[in-house]
């Protein structure tokens, strides 16, 4: 045995620049979707394939999921610490993202009920769902924190909340038996879709947008991925012939995408096919309950950016260093986006005779993201670096069992420590 003097602290590894690189890019998109009828959205990932910025959020928290959590969850750390100790921070996290939601959504009600009064349009007391909250308010302000009443644009997190609860459970089998883990997560998703299986919604008819029962399955790859990744392996080989399938995948959903003539066409023979009988989740487009193009899309997409190593130069680059600098304080940048993504939705459509507003706006509000994330960083500096804050997160984990951090997205872990309130994500396009 070593003498306790001796033992050795593992090393932190180094962050992929990746991650927080195409979170940040996640973000920006995800921004200019939240502010629909303005020029920039057409050149978004949602007009170049099935897939949007949703697929790419929860692929993305959960490979930083995977890394950060997996660690604690390894035989010997559960002998040390506990099990509750890998389980504890997890769940925290689903508890920030639930508090964080409630908060959006309180100001979604007034910001929109600022518009009515503000440019005189009734009409925004009924847009994103708000009807029920000014016309059936009793049990609308029953629904929103028990998310079942959910309003557009601040519909994910409810979802990603949902599935941290059940991630511990993930990440135990996925350590230890992943293509079991898979194998579970793919008939969820088959059952799900095929007999309509969401969570409810009151007080309205119908389910959550973000079915988390079908959206698990982009987690659950996103999770399997972080937890190899954290070993120093890939989930997915590099294998020659699978890249150029899904290369050649990618370049068949963009002319799809991009030719009308074709485009209707291909569509036409999906429509007939979900006739024939076959489950609309596996020929269709539907966002709710993840559909087999939608996944495969997204799945194919970041299969062939994880084998091209410039991805990862670029991504490293200088000029990607503003894309990284929101990717790490996602939760802080993608909130505050949120609302001010309500806002500008709110004077476009109040004041439709300022031509200039949807070209104005969208630079504006990722410029104002960008303050935000650096004053976010700041103050995760000042946080690290002071004096007293250093012992208190050393009393809490042991060094031992500390993961390595990937803040970022809204969902994206960060150690038990930090308050809930200073953790600084996808994924939500205009539904």
């Amino acid at each position: 045995m070593q003498r306790p003097d001796t033992v050795s602290v593992p090393k932190k590894r180094p962050r992929d620049p990746r991650i927080d690189a195409f979170r940040g890019l996640a973000l920006v998109m995800i921004f200019i979707d939240h502010v629909p009828g303005n020029p920039y959205e057409n050149w978004t990932i949602r007009n170049f394939g099935f897939s949007d910025a949703a697929e790419a959020f929860f692929v993305m928290s959960g490979i930083a999921a995977g890394m950060a959590y997996s660690g604690r969850f390894a035989a010997p750390q559960i002998r040390l610490n506990g099990l509750w100790a890998a389980i504890r921070p997890i769940w925290g996290r689903s508890w920030t993202l639930y508090i964080v939601h409630v908060l959006l959504s309180a100001w979604a009600i007034a910001i929109f009920a600022w518009g009515a009064m503000a440019f005189d349009v009734p009409d925004l007391l009924t847009r994103i769902n708000l009807r029920q909250v000014f016309e059936n308010t009793g049990e609308a302000l029953i629904g929103i924190p028990l998310l079942t009443h959910q309003f557009g644009y601040v519909n994910i997190l409810p979802a990603y909340s949902v599935l941290l609860l059940f991630a511990p459970l993930a990440i135990l089998i996925g350590m230890r038996a992943p293509l079991l883990m898979v194998s579970i997560s793919i008939a969820m998703w088959f059952v799900a879709g095929m007999w309509r299986i969401d969570l409810p919604n009151y007080p309205n008819p119908g389910g959550w947008f973000f079915n988390p029962l079908s959206w698990q399955i982009i987690f659950v790859l996103g999770l399997l991925t972080g937890i190899q990744m954290r070993r120093g392996e890939r989930f997915v080989a590099r294998r020659r012939w699978l890249f150029w399938a899904a290369a050649g995948f990618l370049g068949f959903v963009l002319v799809w995408a991009q030719v009308p003539a074709l485009g209707e066409r291909l569509n036409a023979m999906m429509r007939q096919a979900a006739e024939a009988g076959l489950p609309f989740h596996v020929v269709g487009f539907d966002k709710t309950y993840v559909s087999l193009p939608r996944m495969l899309h997204v799945l194919a997409l970041f299969y062939v950016l994880s084998c091209l190593p410039w991805v990862t130069r670029i991504a490293g680059s200088a000029l990607a260093a503003p894309l990284r600098l929101m990717g790490r304080q996602g939760l802080l940048v993608f909130s505050f986006g949120t609302v001010v993504s309500l806002a500008f939705q709110a004077l476009m459509y109040g004041r439709p005779d300022l031509a200039l507003l949807p070209w104005l706006l969208p630079p504006l509000g990722v410029a104002a993201m960008l303050v935000a994330a650096a004053l976010g960083e700041a103050s995760r500096r000042d946080r690290r670096t002071s004096p007293v804050a250093a012992p208190v997160e050393a009393t809490v984990e042991p060094p031992a069992a500390v993961p390595v951090p990937h803040p970022g997205l809204p969902g994206d872990p960060r150690p038990a420590a930090v308050p809930a309130t200073d953790r600084a994500p996808g994924l939500q396009p205009a539904e």
